[in-house]
């Protein structure tokens, strides 16, 4: 599958204004479907922001899981592969994560939920982005297997005390 670019310059404008609600205090106002993302740029070692859809979550867990809807050209994406270790906030609560990618199969089947969740959603996003998705079972089980998928776990690991 080849990428959409993610957008550049001018275009980006509208992608990045949520990091300014975040940035401002505001949060809340995004309600739990989308979450800040702080990681470190792989290159500059600075901290960097995105602002991603939540496809599917389980608070209790402690497990969110987010969409790289550039595919692995996105630079939030790169940077996480480089260095998972990483904060998110949703709403006003911030709190550290690391990110893992989901196997093809898992992704295929969590962007299938999503698809059946959001039925309107997949459709203005797939458009939106540049994606020529089938929509159909098969097709969104694809989609899924191709598109980097990941989980973000605010869950300690085991062998950290």
């Amino acid at each position: 599958m080849k990428f959409p670019a993610p957008p550049r310059g001018l275009k980006a404008i509208p992608w990045r204004m949520p990091i300014w609600i975040y940035r401002l205090g505001l949060g809340g106002i995004m309600g739990k479907r989308f979450l800040h993302l702080t990681h470190i740029g792989k290159k500059s070692g600075l901290e960097r922001e995105t602002v991603l859809e939540i496809v599917k979550s389980n608070p209790a867990l402690g497990d969110y899981y987010v969409v790289s809807g550039f595919g692995t050209q996105s630079h939030w994406y790169q940077n996480i592969k480089a260095n998972p270790e990483i904060k998110i906030q949703i709403g006003s609560n911030s709190m550290s994560a690391t990110a893992e990618q989901l196997s093809p199969e898992d992704a295929g089947e969590l962007m299938l939920e999503y698809a059946r969740n959001y039925p309107k959603a997949i459709k203005t996003l797939s458009n939106m982005i540049g994606y020529e998705i089938d929509h159909t079972t098969d097709g969104y089980l694809e989609f899924g297997r191709q598109i980097p998928v990941l989980c973000l776990s605010t869950r300690e690991k085991k062998d950290q005390k």
